[in-house]
Order: C-alpha cells, then structure tokens, then sequence
C-alpha cells in the first residue's frame, strides 16, 4: 500500500479517496485520512529528539547529546573503542580466560575500522593533523576546516604524487587563513617534516585545484598573538592596530610581509607606550629578522610623520 500513498510531487495522499486531508496519531503511530477515516500508514518511526526545550539556553544545552560529525574522525563520527588496559568496567583486572577473547575482539575491531589502503591513508593524515595542530595550539574548528580541504583533495585525487604530510601541513595552512587564526609557514614548518617552500607550493596547488580564494592576510591578525607572547599590555596592542590601520589607509604595507609589518608596528607602540621591548626580543617571538623590523620601522616613521622615537 505504500507505494501508492504518494502522488506525483512525493506528496503523501489518501490511496482510496485521493484527499490530502491527513492526520497524525503518534500515540498509535499512524496516518490515517480525515474523509473515509482508512489507515494511510502505520508503524511510524519517531525521529525526534526525546527531550523538550521551552528557551533558546536548554534548546542549546541538550543539543550536545546528539551523536557530533567531526570531520577529523576518519568515518566521520564517534567510534566505539576496546581498550587496550586488561580492566573492565569497574576497573578489574580481566580473568586470564577471557584475556584471550578480548584480545581477538581487540584485533578484528582495529581491523574493521581501517579497512583498505585509502581509508588506512586518511587514518593516518588525520592523526597526523591532529598532532600537528596540537604542536601548534590551534583549535578544533581550525582541525575540522583543515580536515574538509584534506578530504576535498582526497576526493578530487591531488594527493597522488605528494607526500601525505605535505597536503596536510598546507591543508592546515588554508584552515589558518580562513579562520583568521593566521600561522606563519615557518611555524608550520617547525612542527612537520616539510619545508617552508614546499608547504607554499603545495597550498598554492591546493587553492587552484579546489577554488580556494583566501585574501590576504593582514599584518592585524597576527598582533594579538604576538603581542601576548611578548606581555604586552591591550593599550599596546590598541596603538600597534592604530598604526597598522594608517599604514593599510596610504598603502604602505602593499607587497611586504604581514609579520614584517606587525613585528614593527608592535616595536613602535610598544617604545610610545613605555612598554619598550628591544628589537632583538620583538624579532624571536615574530620570527623575522632584526634587519626587517628596522626596514619597516623606518618606512612607518617616516611615511606616517611620526619622526624619531627611538
């Protein structure tokens, strides 16, 4: 009967009087017509959640018992894993007759969760992204975004002829970007097995490839992490912002590094401000040189007439 309870726009209706006037009973978990009273359908299945919320504050709250879809979980969702200490549920040890019958199960569930070399590869980049971005302190929603594009790749077979922890670093790289939580590729370096080189020449694949648009990144985004790592005050960082902001107005960070430019304009508010950091302390914490902060250093001071502050 089901297959004729529905008309030509997937609409269910009446199969004897054709009338769409229909009611619900979800006590009895049936569709039955409101005309000549026959069961259109019955033995419904309640997808609902089984709980209520009357505000927005408890809708949000019992949300999170819904099962999650994590991107960087190779099958996409919460798996169900025996550990591997010989206790059960109390915190017993396991007797010595079922040590061997938990040792199988342990096998055959690592088995069937990575089954085939391209799920056992995307295994093993995820995890690798995953410590990755621990290295370098960045959130989950940056590993998730970074998961999409490494799966996008996956899918799109730009992985062929690259080495696996290359796509991922460069991956991650995009992630930063779009999230506004900017790293540097010499970060990214530090913490994988790849080269700064090879990172930008493999995000640049990766954004061609995949439509990738990114804009630039601005020297703004990397103030209040550096600032932090160097203790500087918010009134710092306020003026360091200021200074970048009228820089961008004539264009005078066009064509040069973002680092470069929030290294310095960090060092200039940090000297008006009576928080002095020396150049030397500036450049370890932003990874440029002393030699370029001195560069921008010159070319803000001179083009935004601030004169001599040092």
């Amino acid at each position: 009967m089901k297959n004729n309870i529905y008309d030509k726009d997937k609409k269910i209706i009446c199969p004897k009087c054709g009338s769409n006037q229909l009611i619900t009973d979800h006590e009895s978990a049936e569709i039955a017509c409101e005309n000549c009273g026959i069961i259109v359908d019955k033995n419904l299945v309640d997808i609902d959640p089984e709980w209520r919320a009357f505000d927005h504050e408890k809708k949000d709250k019992y949300s999170l018992l819904k099962t999650p879809t994590s991107y960087i979980i190779p099958n996409k969702d919460l798996d169900t894993m025996v550990d591997w200490e010989n206790k059960d549920g109390p915190g017993q040890d396991i007797s010595i007759r079922n040590k061997s019958q938990l040792y199988r199960l342990k096998k055959w569930q690592r088995k069937t969760r990575v089954s085939g070399a391209t799920e056992r590869n995307l295994a093993f980049a995820l995890s690798e992204l995953d410590r990755d971005s621990s290295r370098l302190g960045l959130p989950k929603s940056v590993r998730e975004s970074a998961s999409v594009v490494y799966r996008s790749a996956v899918d799109n077979n730009l992985i062929r002829g690259r080495s696996i922890e290359c796509v991922v670093i460069a991956s991650l790289y995009a992630a930063c970007r779009r999230c506004n939580i900017p790293r540097t590729l010499d970060e990214l370096a530090e913490v994988s097995r790849v080269t700064k080189k090879e990172i930008g020449r493999t995000y640049r694949f990766l954004a061609r490839e995949l439509n990738i648009k990114l804009p630039p990144t601005s020297p703004i985004d990397y103030v209040p992490r550096f600032a932090s790592e160097l203790g500087l005050s918010g009134e710092v960082q306020s003026r360091a912002i200021d200074i970048i902001e009228k820089a961008m107005e004539k264009e005078l960070t066009s064509g040069k590094g973002p680092t470069g430019v929030a290294a310095a304009a960090l060092y200039i508010a940090s000297v008006l401000v009576g928080e002095r950091k020396t150049q030397r302390d500036v450049a370890d914490i932003t990874g440029v040189t002393e030699v370029t902060i001195r560069n921008r250093y010159k070319e803000l001071t001179e083009q935004l007439e601030m004169g001599e502050i040092l």
